[in-house]
């Protein structure tokens, strides 16, 4: 049982650090097993999306149960500690959006559920959140059955589903309320693209977002004109173009933005909370950005591999391998303009949509681009590339890293404060991140059952270096040690606060446009930022430990809701009464050259809640 669901966790609030432990150790007193189930991380740089504080976390039994001072706690024996100086401790990714063992294109993705939630947890991802994709006319039921089987003995990390709406019928409007009631599902997704397989009508889409709504779930597009998409095929293919150059020319960045503004759309008249996924294209995310600022309640997603790689570094005959829906585009700054929309709060979270294919697998559709299976890989790499592309170049700060790849996530999906934060009560779910190490990403040594990368050779700073899961050590420089079945399925609950507040007007706005710019006093899309940063943010030289947090309350599940734009954090933080502030140098040229932490003297009252 979670803290926030234990009626004493009131009570535990009011007890000192000391007191709580000595509490603790008197209850397990008589357990081997507990005493096995401890451990200590210390001098660590905890990191949430809200603040950033030195600290000390102790877990027993898979839940974070104090963050705080060393000085102000007894480490118990048979504890394992680990030494933390120098490194970033973050909450375990979260990611929103993959596709493992799917069904596609006649064949079947290489990456199972083991294998996918292994290389998951070797790159610092300890939850994810797979689609159930139903056939047209099979029961929503049957197919949430089958992915649970598939799922539920093979996982090495918990999960999550979302499930996917491929037809439409009054006996599918009943089984989402089964899902949502039931079985632990909150949110839907509709194709716009695959016509003829999966796609939805407009008079479609408009029902199956009134019933979202009804329901209280989130309701998710892949935003692509497929009429135009078909049309466009059908062309190209008639007039020779049948490699797969053919799959962007037929998808081109205006064929993914109409779609998008189109469900924009449609989700503003039935007031329903939109989520879009992987959003590929500055065009389709100034959609999603412009929809913010018309006032509706929209949330977008990118993917690693849009950050990560640009068609234009591809050979020709290698591009069958990166085919994917919507595509890897071929502006080389698209990157460039989607990291900058994540700093913006534009775009809230980063996916891998991770399905992945071997080579001769892809290359059934060499000579025809409609038959290439879609799908890359990324579910390993993800947290490393949107860190490289993101704190390494500057963009964003690490509470922003946090949020775009964990907690906006778990507060969308509605699993936050479980999962997304480290704090007492908390899933210990937790990512001892070295910022200075760095790795190179290649197909020898990943943990993914394809046999290429789409990364191949990209070095990245930032490493890993512990990836614990449920309170187990399962990365440890370089070595992981998982078991199938170790994780379990978690259930997203319907009308998540930090949606439906939000929707029904209950928000609060903290930032003006310098706090929506996660601390860049300038951001400029239009503006290249050629120039790598050499040390991005910087880790005090001393350890100075802050204040314990307190233990998380029945009445403090979820954060204070946001604005339709999002909350956003300032240029200067005061950490809700923490010991630490943050600020920021910038250069000459208004760029963010450090973040300096402060302690100010006398110190200050405990907690983040």
């Amino acid at each position: 049982m979670h803290l926030w669901n234990n009626p004493k966790s009131i009570q535990f609030r009011k007890l000192s650090s000391k007191r709580l432990l000595a509490e603790m150790s008197a209850d397990d007193s008589t357990s081997g097993e507990s005493a096995q189930n401890r451990l200590y991380i210390k001098r660590g740089h905890v990191v949430n999306h809200d603040g950033m504080q030195q600290a000390d976390v102790y877990i027993e039994d898979g839940t974070i149960r104090y963050v705080g001072s060393g000085a102000d706690f007894v480490v118990p024996g048979g504890c394992r500690t680990i030494d933390a100086a120098g490194r970033l401790l973050i909450p375990g990714g979260i990611d929103p959006h993959t596709h493992f063992q799917l069904p596609f294109g006649g064949t079947v993705a290489v990456d199972d559920f083991y294998q996918g939630t292994k290389a998951a947890v070797a790159g610092g991802t300890t939850t994810v959140i797979d689609f159930v994709i139903p056939q047209k006319g099979e029961s929503l039921l049957e197919a949430y059955d089958t992915w649970r089987s598939w799922a539920d003995p093979k996982v090495v990390c918990d999960y999550g589903l979302h499930v996917a709406i491929t037809w439409w019928s009054k006996s599918v409007k009943d089984e989402m309320k089964i899902l949502c009631e039931e079985r632990g599902v909150n949110s839907f997704k509709c194709f716009m693209a695959y016509k003829g397989l999966f796609q939805v009508t407009d008079s479609e889409l408009y029902e199956i977002f009134e019933t979202c709504k009804e329901l209280g779930a989130v309701a998710q597009v892949h935003a692509e004109n497929g009429d135009i998409i078909a049309k466009n095929v059908h062309k190209l293919l008639a007039a020779g173009v049948t490699g797969p150059e053919g799959h962007e020319l037929s998808r081109t960045e205006e064929v993914e933005a109409e779609a998008v503004h189109r469900a924009c759309v449609i989700a503003h008249q039935t007031k329903t909370p939109l989520y879009v996924t992987k959003v590929t294209s500055k065009l389709a995310a100034e959609q999603v950005s412009q929809a913010k600022r018309r006032g509706l309640l929209v949330y977008g997603e990118t993917l690693a591999s849009t950050l990560g790689c640009t068609l234009a570094q591809v050979k020709p005959n290698a591009l069958v391998y990166y085919t994917t829906s919507p595509p890897i585009r071929t502006d080389p700054e698209t990157p460039r303009h989607l990291m900058k929309f994540l700093a913006l709060d534009d775009l809230q979270t980063t996916g891998s949509d991770n399905c992945t294919f071997n080579k001769n697998q892809k290359e059934l559709g060499r000579c025809d681009f409609s038959k290439i299976p879609n799908g890359v890989n990324g579910v390993e790499d993800r947290m490393s590339v949107v860190w490289e592309k993101g704190v390494q170049t500057g963009l964003i700060d690490p509470q922003r890293f946090v949020a775009i790849t964990s907690t906006n996530a778990a507060k969308i999906f509605n699993i936050y404060p479980r999962k997304g934060r480290i704090a007492p009560g908390s899933d210990a779910d937790i990512v001892i991140w070295d910022p200075k190490a760095t790795r190179t990403i290649s197909v020898e040594t990943h943990h993914q059952a394809c046999d290429f990368n789409i990364f191949e050779g990209m070095k990245c700073h930032g490493v890993p270096e512990f990836v614990i899961v449920h309170g187990r050590v399962c990365v440890e420089n370089g070595t992981i040690r998982v078991a199938e079945g170790q994780g379990t399925f978690v259930e997203t609950p319907i009308n998540p606060p930090f949606v439906y507040d939000a929707l029904n007007g209950i928000t609060e706005r903290n930032g003006d446009e310098k706090s929506a710019r996660n601390g860049l006093q300038s951001l400029d899309l239009n503006q290249k930022h050629d120039v790598d940063i050499p040390e991005p943010f910087a880790l005090p030289e001393k350890y100075v430990p802050g204040p314990a947090l307190s233990i998380v309350s029945v009445d403090s599940q979820m954060s204070t809701p946001h604005s339709a734009r999002g909350a956003r954090p300032g240029v200067c933080k005061d950490m809700q009464q923490s010991t630490f502030s943050i600020s920021e140098e910038l250069d000459g040229s208004g760029n963010r050259a450090c973040i300096k932490v402060k302690q100010p003297p006398g110190g200050a009252s405990a907690g983040f809640w």
